[in-house]
């Protein structure tokens, strides 16, 4: 079975439209437009899986680049999730600041989450000082001598 990204998706194509295009190419198996958790709505891209790897190839080349709905397709092999390098996109942990970017990690036993703007002026009693509330967004000054 090969599994085929197709990106640059038409909101407003259908599974059983892309299903028809890569039909030409031979067996479908799996058509899957990736949806939106929250509005619903596609996310612009999808997965197609066929079951024969010749087959998958000559879709691949010939749908790539493709115009459909008036969107130039990106249709690739799909890579699998656990082969793309980087941070795991697994829940349960790192939370917000887990990219690692600026070279530091999110360690969550150290994070004044009341306290965003100035860590090194956060700690045990800062929450809501001054009559603020979560976030302490009001008023100025506020930060402790060390």
């Amino acid at each position: 079975m090969v599994n085929i990204f197709v990106g640059s998706l038409s909101f407003g194509t259908s599974e059983e439209e892309l299903r028809r295009e890569f039909e030409r190419f031979g067996e479908v198996g799996a058509v899957k437009i990736i949806m939106d958790r929250e509005t619903r709505k596609s996310r612009g891209f999808a997965f197609v899986e066929m079951p024969n790897r010749e087959q998958a190839m000559a879709a691949i080349n010939g749908m790539n680049g493709k115009e459909l709905a008036g969107q130039t397709l990106k249709v690739n092999e799909a890579k699998p999730r656990e082969d793309r390098g980087g941070p795991s996109r697994e829940r349960g942990g790192g939370g917000f600041g887990s990219s690692n970017r600026g070279g530091s990690s999110y360690d969550p036993k150290s994070a004044d989450i009341y306290d965003s703007k100035d860590r090194r002026s956060g700690g045990a009693g800062s929450r809501g000082r001054g009559g603020r509330g979560p976030g302490g967004r009001s008023g100025g000054g506020g930060r402790r001598p060390h």
